[in-house]
């Protein structure tokens, strides 16, 4: 075997256009069904550990000073962990959601792909 040749062809096929337009196709409605949970997740988790980071912050009094101060703080950091806690099984469920919204149409390419 010449193996200048099947690198050659081995590159190439690395830049032909894909005539698999099904599985591209497939593969969007995946994304399409995981992406909105995948970006509330991502928002949701950094915003509430913001708002931790900004309890901790009163409560060891870098910002504001006093009891009334580290009270607020306590509330607050609590308030973050407790939206750190749930996000997770809102996630889940977000995903069950985005899942079973596209499932059908998933299946059904699925199976032309599989038959064909």
């Amino acid at each position: 075997m010449n193996t200048d040749k099947i690198i050659a062809e081995s590159i190439a096929k690395e830049y032909a256009p894909k005539d698999n337009s099904k599985i591209v196709a497939l593969k969007k409605l995946d994304n399409k069904a995981k992406l909105p949970a995948t970006i509330f997740t991502y928002s949701f988790g950094i915003a509430s550990s913001l708002v931790v980071g900004i309890g901790m912050c009163l409560a060891m009094q870098v910002l504001g000073s006093g009891l009334i101060s580290m009270t607020f703080g306590i509330i607050i950091g609590i308030i973050g962990f407790i939206g750190c806690g749930v996000n997770y099984p809102i996630y889940k469920r977000k995903l069950e959601k985005g899942k079973a919204k596209y499932a059908y149409d998933i299946m059904q390419l699925a199976r032309e792909i599989s038959e064909s």
